[in-house]
């Protein structure tokens, strides 16, 4: 009989063992930030998007709705995600102007597998590229795997999708691969490209993002004074 941990009782290799309690579900609760909170989506929430959808209509171009027409439309969208418990969608609402300036969400949520996803990511222009669109992603990865002990991180997107595939490497995220022709998004072929971050890897990405959201970072124009790859690179 083998003693090795990563193989079953025949020598077959069959992985670590693993602490498989299931996690918890994350909550539709709020979260606070430095310079932005996370709200519960709510359709009193729709006539800051609808302002903030205006002119945007090419930053749907790689997600499976938008954009909207009319505010009734974005409504409808606004309602059915925020009756949804996977996704979880939370507003981000900037301190700075008061509003509501895009929305982001937890889903394909695995408590079983300590596995989720961080999607559904939608940002108006005055949030995008901005310390308050880091902190944002930064409050949901932080809940799921230092509060509620996830062991798998995953971003997904269209493997075309230049910006989305940018953002994940910065924030710290590894490539996995691209999983061909996966899903159809209004009428065309989607190839998804896969990234993830596990919890051996987490310490490393967490104390990168700190790092560059510490108001040391920060200059007197609201600029970094470092960027994140930079930071994480020299560990």
């Amino acid at each position: 009989m083998t003693t090795d941990p990563t193989t079953d009782t025949w020598g077959n290799p069959v992985g670590p063992l693993l602490d498989a309690t299931p996690r918890p579900l994350p909550a539709r609760v709020p979260h606070r930030g430095g310079v932005i909170d996370l709200e519960p989506l709510h359709v009193r929430h729709v006539p800051d998007l609808w302002r903030a959808v205006q002119g945007q209509d090419a930053s749907w171009s790689w997600m499976g709705y938008g954009p909207f027409a009319t505010e009734a439309a974005l409504r409808a969208q606004v309602a059915a995600f925020a009756s949804a418990h996977d996704p979880l969608v939370w507003a981000v609402r900037a301190h700075r102007s008061g509003a509501i300036e895009g929305w982001l969400s937890l889903m394909d949520i695995q408590p079983g597998n300590a596995a989720v996803e961080i999607g559904h990511i939608w940002f108006g222009p005055r949030l995008r590229r901005t310390r308050g669109a880091t902190e944002a992603m930064a409050i949901l990865m932080r809940h799921v795997m230092d509060d509620l002990g996830y062991r798998r991180l995953v971003w997904k997107c269209n493997a075309l999708n230049a910006a989305s595939k940018t953002a994940a490497l910065r924030l710290g995220f590894v490539p996995e691969g691209v999983l061909r022709a996966a899903l159809v998004i209004k009428g065309r072929r989607r190839d998804t490209a896969m990234f993830s971050i596990l919890a051996d890897e987490w310490p490393a990405c967490r104390d990168a993002l700190l790092a560059w959201l510490d108001e040391a970072n920060i200059d007197h124009t609201g600029a970094p004074r470092e960027g994140l790859a930079a930071i994480r690179a020299r560990g």
